[in-house]
């Protein structure tokens, strides 16, 4: 790998996107472009599903991308690594779910779907925000039949800790008020990052990420040039090495100005 080159990850939502709109500002997508240009490696990092963000990865011409949250890991449009939730254990916390009203969405490759109502209010609600086409099926015993990279619970904010102590196996992870990621122990977007370098050769000098909430504290923690967002969590501020401006006011364009990736107009 030519030693001036960088590989900078990105987050989505609040990141790349704006967050409450979901459009992608001009000025990120000119320089996410530019990036390329110059011959800089660009990847996406995202708890989103592959099938929730694929308008954005054709219309910003990006084949390397960590999603699931680090669980499912592709280079050049080829799957690398790909790790599935345990289905008995995921059954086990189905159940104890169902029992307190708290619906559980499953996510393989292709689609998500839900054994109960989809339209608790829980879901509904969460699942608008990401302003996407796909909505999760009603489907009984998907959980047997599919490799199920990522579950969403539906519950509200500190309710996740229960299920945090009586499911230690698994990370609750909240990117909603009204649902939680699901993945295995020890599951992230660090881990996918990992996963992902072990076939580049990038020094730690020239690997970068841009994130803003929770699910992004550790890809910042690990990269040296971690980027949080103007409009990112406190917490997320604390751990990056640089803050940048919001999202909607060039933050991206501004953040790579400011790190020495892109030249100040």
């Amino acid at each position: 790998m030519v030693s001036d080159k960088s590989i900078i990850f990105f987050d989505i939502d609040g990141t790349l996107l704006t967050e409450e709109e979901r459009t992608l500002p001009e000025s990120t997508k000119k320089a996410i472009f530019k990036l390329k240009e110059l011959g800089h490696e660009v990847a996406i990092a995202t708890g989103r599903a592959k099938f929730l963000f694929e308008d954005l990865r054709n219309e910003l011409d990006i084949d390397t991308y960590i999603c699931y949250n680090g669980q499912y890991v592709v280079f050049g449009g080829e799957v690398i690594y790909a790790n599935t939730i345990n289905p008995k254990a995921l059954d086990e916390l189905t159940a104890f779910a169902l029992n307190k009203n708290h619906p559980v969405v499953y996510m393989n490759d292709k689609k998500m779907t839900t054994n109960v109502p989809n339209d608790h209010p829980y879901i509904v609600e969460s699942i608008s925000t990401l302003k996407v086409a796909a909505y999760p099926s009603q489907e009984q015993d998907f959980v047997k039949h599919n490799k199920i990279y990522q579950g969403l619970l539906f519950n509200t904010e500190g309710e996740e800790k229960l299920y945090q102590d009586t499911f230690p196996d698994f990370d609750f992870i909240r990117w909603h008020p009204k649902s939680v990621d699901v993945l295995p122990k020890g599951v992230s977007k660090a881990l996918g990052i990992k996963k992902l370098l072990e076939y580049l050769d990038f020094p730690a000098e020239r690997q970068y990420a841009f994130g803003d909430a929770l699910n992004d504290l550790d890809m910042l923690k690990m990269i040296p040039n971690g980027v949080a967002m103007g409009n990112g969590l406190p917490e997320v501020k604390e751990a990056a090495a640089y803050v940048t401006k919001d999202v909607s006011d060039d933050g991206i364009l501004y953040g790579l100005q400011m790190v020495g990736l892109l030249p100040k107009d």
